[in-house]
C-alpha cells in the first residue's frame, strides 16, 4: 500500500487545511444547538431541533474534513491530479459552508427561501467538487481496492447531493414528494456509499501505516466497494417498488456488509505491532465500536417490533453512528493529518534547509489525548441523554461545545507551527 504514495503530488496546504479548520466550527454549533433546544433533539428523529443537528454534523463536520481529506488524497493515494486544486477547493469551500449553514437555519425555521438556497449552493460546490475529481481520476485505473473505492464513494457523494437537493425543493413546496421515504434513501446513499465507502478506501492505506496493522484481507478489501454499493442499489430499488420483506433483507446485507468492515479493522487494531496506542488508534478502536453498535441497534430494531416501536432507537443509533462513530475517526484522523502535512510541506519548501520540526511536536500528544477524552465523555452524556432528555441535553451540549473547542484549538497550534517554521526557512533562504 505504502508504495502507492506519491507525495510530490500534494496539493498546497491552504486546499485541505481549509476544509480542517472549519469542521469544529460547526461541531461547537451542534453543542450550542443543543444547550439552547434542550431535550427537543431527542424526542424525534423528524424533529426540527434534531434535523438541523443532524446536517450540522453530516454537512458541516463531517463532509467539510472528508472533501479536505479527498483533495489531499486523491493526487498523493491515485495519482488523481485535479485541476487549479486550490482554486477548486476555495470555492467548494465556500459554497458548502454557507450550505450547511443555511440548512440548518431552515430545518429551524421551516423557511422556504432558506431550502432553496442552500441546495442550490450545495448543487454547485457538490457539483464541482465530483465533477473534478471525477475528471482527475478519469484516466486512473482501478488496479488496487483503494482506487476503486474511492472512485465509487465520489460516486456516492454524487448522489447524497442529488438527494439531498431534491428534497429541500421538496421542501421547499415545489415539488409533492415521499419525504420519508427519499431522507431513508438519502441517509443510505450517505453513510454507507459516501462516508463508509470513503473511510474505507482510506483505511486499507493508513491503518496498516499508522497503526502497524497487517493488511486488510483481499476478500474484503476488494470486494467492499462493489458489494455496498451493489446492496444500496438494490435496496433502493427496493424501498421505491418492493414488498417489505425484500426491503428487509436488502437492508440487512447492507447493515451487515458495513459491519464486518467495522469488525475487520477491530480485528487488525488488535494485532497492532504497536507497543502502545496513541491517540489516532483509541479514536479508531472507539469509532469502530460505536459504529458497530449503531449497526446492532438497527439491525435490533428492524427485526424485532418491541424495539421498532420504541421512537428513540433512530436517535440513540444516530449518536453511535455520527458522534460515537465518525466524529471519533475523524478526529483521530486529523491529529495524524495536519501534523504529517505540515512537516511534509515544510520539508519541500526548506529543500536543503533543515530546520522542520519532530511531527510528534506539532501538536502536543497530551493536548490530543485529553481533546480525545473530553470527546468520548460528550459521547457518553449525548447517549445517555437519549434516555434522559430532560436533565442531561443541555450538559451533553455543553461537552460538545468544549471538546469540538479543543479540537479546534489543537489544529489552530499545528497552523502556528507551520506558518512560524514557514516565516524562518524563508529568511533562512533569503539571507543563503
Amino acid at each position: 500500500m505504502q508504495a502507492l504514495l506519491s507525495y510530490d503530488q500534494s496539493p498546497p496546504i491552504e486546499g485541505p487545511f481549509r476544509f480542517f479548520l472549519t469542521a469544529p466550527v460547526f461541531g461547537v454549533l451542534a453543542g450550542m444547538l443543543l444547550v439552547w433546544t434542550g431535550p427537543n433533539a431527542f424526542l424525534s428523529r423528524w424533529t426540527p431541533e434534531a434535523l438541523a443537528l443532524t446536517h450540522l454534523i453530516t454537512t458541516g463536520f463531517m463532509l467539510q474534513v472528508m472533501l479536505g481529506a479527498l483533495i489531499q488524497v486523491l493526487p498523493v493515494v491515485a495519482g488523481a491530479n485535479m485541476a487549479r486544486p486550490l482554486l477548486v477547493s476555495r470555492f467548494v469551500h465556500g459554497a458548502i459552508t454557507l450550505g450547511a449553514g443555511l440548512l440548518a437555519s431552515a430545518f429551524l425555521t421551516f423557511r422556504p427561501w432558506l431550502f432553496i438556497v442552500s441546495s442550490v449552493c450545495f448543487i454547485v460546490g457538490g457539483l464541482l467538487f465530483v465533477g473534478a475529481a471525477a475528471w482527475a481520476m478519469r484516466g486512473v485505473p482501478a488496479t488496487g481496492p483503494t482506487i476503486g473505492g474511492l472512485k465509487t464513494s465520489v460516486f456516492g457523494l454524487g448522489v447524497t447531493v442529488a438527494l439531498g437537493a431534491t428534497m429541500a425543493f421538496g421542501m421547499a413546496g415545489w415539488f409533492d414528494l415521499p419525504l420519508m421515504q427519499l431522507a431513508d434513501i438519502h441517509l443510505g446513499w450517505g453513510f454507507v456509499v459516501w462516508a463508509i465507502g470513503l473511510l474505507a478506501a482510506v483505511a486499507y492505506v493508513v491503518v496498516p501505516m499508522f497503526q502497524i496493522t497487517p493488511a486488510y484481507p483481499g476478500w474484503l478489501a476488494n470486494r467492499f466497494a462493489r458489494f455496498s454499493l451493489a446492496a444500496t442499489g438494490v435496496w433502493t430499488v427496493v424501498a421505491i417498488t418492493g414488498s417489505d420483506a425484500a426491503y428487509l433483507i436488502a437492508a440487512l446485507a447492507m447493515v451487515g456488509a458495513v459491519a464486518v468492515f467495522f469488525s475487520v479493522t477491530l480485528t487488525l487494531q488488535r494485532r497492532s505491532k504497536r507497543s502502545r496506542f496513541d491517540t489516532n488508534q483509541y479514536c479508531w478502536c472507539g469509532a469502530m465500536a460505536s459504529m458497530l453498535a449503531a449497526a446492532a441497534v438497527w439491525t435490533t430494531a428492524s427485526t424485532l417490533p418491541a424495539v421498532g416501536e420504541w421512537p428513540g432507537w433512530p436517535i440513540l443509533c444516530g449518536v453511535l453512528l455520527m458522534f460515537g462513530g465518525f466524529v471519533s475517526v475523524i478526529t483521530g484522523m486529523l491529529y495524524k493529518i495536519v501534523p504529517f502535512l505540515v512537516w511534509l510541506h515544510l520539508q519541500n519548501l526548506g529543500g536543503g534547509v533543515r530546520m522542520t520540526p519532530n511531527m510528534k511536536k506539532i501538536i502536543d500528544e497530551t493536548s490530543m489525548h485529553r481533546q480525545m477524552l473530553s470527546h468520548f465523555v460528550a459521547v457518553i452524556l449525548l447517549l445517555v441523554a437519549v434516555f434522559r432528555p430532560e436533565e442531561l441535553a443541555a450538559p451533553a451540549g455543553v461537552a460538545v461545545v468544549v471538546s469540538q473547542s479543543w479540537l479546534a484549538w489543537n489544529l489552530w497550534r499545528g497552523v502556528s507551527v507551520f506558518q512560524d517554521y514557514r516565516r524562518r526557512i524563508l529568511e533562512r533562504l533569503a539571507v543563503s
